[in-house]
This record gives structure tokens, sequence and C-alpha cells, in this order.
């Protein structure tokens, strides 16, 4: 099982994928620091009899120690290191979650089909963004803002319908949880490609939507056929 120091086999190595020792609080500086994107505190996980729990308070909530943890978390996010410090050092174990919508939209999809997506890409020499692996078996590919209005659009030229291919955009309003927030006893959020010198700008969402939906429609059509069998 990989570590929380570690991304996906097979990718390149990250400057920014938590070393050992390192502290939620250096981790979030760095994503202020090196890649200049807002970050703010979410929820995080207490013990309690034994097992762990978020730190919201409710039993079951659907992303214990993932979410954010005030109404107002827009208003938290930043890009200052000085703000983050402060910040993480008055909540030490909170999680990192990233606003999407101002450096990045996200594309979601299943696992399945990002690790497809992610073979085909490589085949096309296509530039890839950050890609985050969640414990929730989704793949969030980092894109340019804007994504959020560009995708349906271009998923429709393709002839596809966005909502059968389990294909989701991450805009304005939105957010993302950073390696290496942890989601309940599921693990840990981890980079499946990591940030890089090379990979610091970021792809427009049309270079990658004809992968991401052949992808998605791919494995659409293989879970069907695994459940007629």
């Amino acid at each position: 099982m990989l570590t929380v120091e570690e991304t996906i086999p097979g990718t390149d190595a990250g400057q920014i994928p938590k070393q050992r020792g390192e502290t939620l609080l250096d981790t979030a500086v760095r994503y202020t620091e090196e890649r200049h994107w807002d970050v703010f505190p979410g929820t995080w996980l207490v013990a309690v009899d034994g097992v762990h729990r978020c730190s919201c308070g409710v039993v079951e909530c659907p992303a214990p120690g993932a979410h954010p943890a005030r109404s107002d978390w827009a208003g938290q996010a930043t890009g200052s290191a000085t703000a983050v410090r402060r910040m993480w050092q008055t909540w030490p174990t909170a999680s990192i979650l990233l606003p999407t919508g101002h450096a990045f939209d996200t594309i979601s999809v299943p696992e399945t089909a990002g690790f497809l997506a992610l073979a085909r890409m490589e085949r096309m020499e296509l530039t890839l963004g950050p890609v985050i692996l969640t414990p929730s078996r989704r793949m969030e590919f980092l894109v340019l803002p804007g994504a959020a209005t560009k995708v349906p659009g271009l998923i429709r030229s393709l002839g596809w319908s966005l909502s059968p291919l389990d294909l989701s955009v991450r805009g304005e309003g939105s957010y993302v949880a950073a390696p290496p927030t942890r989601f309940g006893s599921k693990g840990a959020v981890q980079w499946a490609s990591g940030p890089t010198p090379a990979n610091r700008w970021l792809p427009d969402a049309a270079e990658l939507v004809p992968a991401l939906a052949y992808a998605c429609g791919r494995d659409r059509q293989e879970r069907r056929e695994r459940r007629e069998q």
C-alpha cells in the first residue's frame, strides 16, 4: 500500500508530495509558494473510542476529515504563506483543501476511467497537469479555469451526453482535497501525477476532454457488460 509520501508508481516524482517528517503546515505552505495555489483548512480526524471521526461531529459524515470546517470557507482561502502558517498553527491537523475556479478547475472521472485516460494521453503525448487520486476512487485532472463552462459543450460536440459518462467538473464555488489529506479510514488523497516544473502550466480542458470522454464511455460499457454476465 502506498504511503502519503508517495505518488502512484510510474509517475514523475513531484516537487510538492509530502516528505517524511513534513507537517501539514509545511505542505500547505509549499502549495502557496511553489504552485501559487490558494489553500484553506478543512476538518480533521479525531479519535473517539478508538474510531476516527470527523471533527464536525457528524457521526455519518460523508467525507470525514476532508471537507470545509466553516460555511464561509471561500473567504478563508488564501495564497499568502504567512496567513497559511497562522491558520495551520491554530489547526495543525486540519485537512488541506484547494478552491477550484481560481488557479484551476478539475475534471473528475472514476478511477478506472482515469487510469485508462492517463495511458491514452501518454501515447498521444498530451501535456498533462497534476492529477489527484482520491480514496473515493475518483481522479481529478487539473486544467485551466473556465472548464466548468466549456466541458458540457465539448462533450456534446463529441457526440456524448455528460451524465451517462460519470464525468463532472469542479469550478468556482467548489474545492478539492489535496494530498496528504485523509478521508477517515478510507486512506489518503494522493498524486496520480504529481506537480513538477514541467506541468506548472496547465492544459486547457479541450485538450483532455476527448481522451477523458472516451475512457469514461469505455469504462461505462465494460461495467455494463460485467453486470450482464
